[in-house]
């Protein structure tokens, strides 16, 4: 391929990022939206343009228009996407592209978190998935079943118990948190309110995990509430890394927003993991989901892309 632009996009629960590479210059953009769906799917036709938005305008300085490949991240692959050539279609000829790389947002986290290293690698954000593989003949997935089937230990299931943790303190149920309660009202209002907030919403997901922070607040100001629910939370994430691990050496690391909250996760998750896989090792990661999507665009581009279904695509001229 002969022009120079790579383009690497996470799309997560919490939004999409875009991280650009031409021409020894690179772009970045973010945007805080949650992942379009119809009837529980994600909406690829409503996903293109946001993507193809939020590119055109990370684009490195006037005058860069193409791009000779793309990859892209997506939560709900594998599972919740159909026809990921979809995103092809679309933006093949807005960017020029000559390769597009459709993967699930494990895969391009577990890329940006350990490169072509072989290893488990768990993605929480709003969800949780592991995948543990070598990008070869070894592909084990743990969890990645959405909030209301897993994703234990996530943002949404953190949001999700402190919230249970907040109601009993209103109804004076025992293992209530009136820590939670307050910030719970100040975050939603009354009780009431939230409840339709919740079930009305068409990203519940998202909105569970929006009070994630505040249980997190809670945890640091001491409720002992709050910092059992991260406690599970850690130990939750340990089981389910653990659970990706067999036929690979125990290499472990992470990705995703919610370890930016490494003061309240990393020893229940490391210490459940040492637990059940004998020799565990952790290394903090590389870079981020969008890191991994960028460092696959370039591979495209070379063609050393090995597609596999259902966690990886690859779509060429």
């Amino acid at each position: 391929m002969s022009r120079a632009g790579f383009a690497g996009v996470d799309v997560g629960g919490g939004g999409i990022r875009v991280r650009i590479e031409a021409y020894g210059t690179g772009g970045h953009g973010e945007r805080a939206v949650p992942v379009p769906r119809d009837k529980g799917m994600v909406d690829l036709h409503r996903l293109a343009p946001l993507i193809a938005g939020i590119v055109a305008d990370a684009r490195p300085g006037p005058g860069f228009e193409r791009l000779a490949a793309m990859a892209i991240g997506v939560t709900g692959i594998p599972g919740l996407v159909r026809d990921p050539g979809t995103l092809w279609k679309a933006l093949r000829e807005p960017f020029g592209l000559e390769a597009l790389v459709v993967a699930g947002d494990a895969v391009t986290t577990h890329v940006g978190a350990l490169g072509s290293r072989p290893g488990v690698v768990i993605a929480v954000g709003t969800g949780v998935i592991t995948l543990g593989t070598d990008l070869d003949g070894v592909w084990n997935q743990s969890d990645g079943w959405g909030h209301l089937l897993g994703d234990h230990g996530g943002g949404a299931w953190i949001g999700m118990q402190g919230m249970h943790a907040a109601l009993r303190a209103h109804d004076g149920r025992a293992g209530g948190s009136p820590a939670l309660l307050d910030r719970l009202t100040a975050r939603f209002g009354p009780p009431l309110d939230l409840v339709a907030q919740v079930y009305e919403s068409a990203a519940a997901a998202h909105l569970l995990a929006s009070f994630a922070p505040a249980v997190g607040e809670a945890a640091r100001a001491g409720d002992a509430v709050a910092q059992g629910i991260w406690t599970e939370a850690g130990r939750q994430l340990g089981q389910t890394a653990a659970a990706a691990a067999s036929g690979l050496e125990p290499l472990f690391s992470w990705g995703g927003g919610l370890f930016d909250a490494a003061d309240l996760l990393m020893e229940p998750f490391q210490s459940t993991v040492r637990a059940l896989v004998p020799g565990a090792r952790f290394t903090p990661p590389l870079g981020t989901s969008a890191d991994g999507a960028l460092a696959l665009a370039r591979s495209a581009a070379a063609g050393s892309v090995r597609p596999h279904d259902p966690y990886l695509y690859l779509f060429t001229t």
